[in-house]
C-alpha cells in the first residue's frame, strides 16, 4: 500500500478515538450529540477512504448510510427528545471528567497491545484499524459506565457500534447488506429507545439513572 494512503487511513481511524476522548469530556447533552455527530462524519470518510484504498465500492454505501443515519437522523431526534422531555441539560457522572479520561486512557493502551499481538499477520492496514476500532468500543462502554443519564448512555451505546462498522470495514468482511441491516436495526433501537425515554419520564418525572435506583431501592 502506497505510504500516504496507509497514513491517511491511520489518521483518520485515530481521529474516532480523539472524538471518543472529547465525548468521555462533554458535561453537557447538546455538546455531547454534537460531537457525536462530528464521530459520524470522521466514521463515513474513514469509511469512504477505505472503499477507495480497498476499490470496494459497496463501502460508498456504506459511508452515506453512516453520514445519513449517524451524522443528521439520529443526533436531531436526540435533540427533540431532549427538548420534548425537557431532559436537564447537564451530564452527570459516576466519577470525576479526569478519572474517566485516566481509564480512557488505559482503555486504549490495553486495545493496542491486545489487537496488535493478536493480529500479528494480519495486513498493517487491518492491524491499524481493528486497533482503533477495539478503542472506541471500549471508551463507548465506558461512557455508558460512567454516565448517570440515559441519553448519554444511549450516545455511548450508538458509539460502539461506530467502532463495529470500523472494524468490519478495516478487517474487509462486512459485506454491503450487512451494513444495511445494522443501519436499520439501529434506526429501529432508536425508536423504540425514545419510546421508553417517554414512558420512563411519564412515570417517574426522570430519565437519570441514579434516581430510578433510588425509587427501587424505595419500594423495596
Amino acid at each position: 500500500m502506497d505510504g500516504l494512503a496507509f497514513d491517511i487511513a491511520h489518521v483518520l481511524a485515530g481521529g474516532l478515538v480523539l472524538v471518543s476522548f472529547m465525548m468521555l469530556y462533554q458535561n453537557r447533552l447538546y455538546a455531547l450529540l454534537n460531537i457525536f455527530a462530528l464521530q459520524a462524519v470522521v466514521l463515513s470518510l474513514s469509511v469512504a477512504w477505505q472503499a477507495w484504498v480497498q476499490g470496494a465500492t459497496h463501502l460508498y454505501v456504506t459511508a452515506v448510510i453512516a453520514l445519513v443515519f449517524k451524522a443528521i437522523i439520529i443526533p436531531v431526534a436526540l435533540h427533540r427528545i431532549i427538548g420534548r422531555l425537557g431532559i436537564h441539560r447537564e451530564v452527570e457522572t459516576v466519577v470525576g471528567v479526569g478519572l474517566t479520561m485516566l481509564a480512557g486512557i488505559g482503555l486504549v493502551a490495553l486495545s493496542m497491545v491486545i489487537m496488535l499481538r493478536v493480529t500479528a499477520g494480519a495486513d498493517p492496514l487491518a492491524r491499524e484499524d481493528l486497533s482503533f476500532a477495539l478503542s472506541v468500543v471500549l471508551l463507548g462502554f465506558l461512557m455508558m459506565v460512567t454516565r448517570r443519564n440515559a441519553v448519554s448512555q444511549v450516545v455511548g451505546f450508538m458509539s460502539i457500534e461506530n467502532g463495529l462498522i470500523l472494524a468490519g470495514t478495516g478487517a474487509k468482511g462486512m459485506p454491503l447488506v450487512v451494513e444495511i441491516s445494522v443501519a436499520f436495526s439501529v434506526l429501529i433501537a432508536l425508536f423504540v429507545i425514545g419510546i421508553f425515554l417517554f414512558r420512563i419520564s411519564e412515570r417517574f418525572d426522570t430519565v437519570d439513572s441514579k434516581a430510578l435506583d433510588r425509587f427501587q431501592g424505595e419500594r423495596q
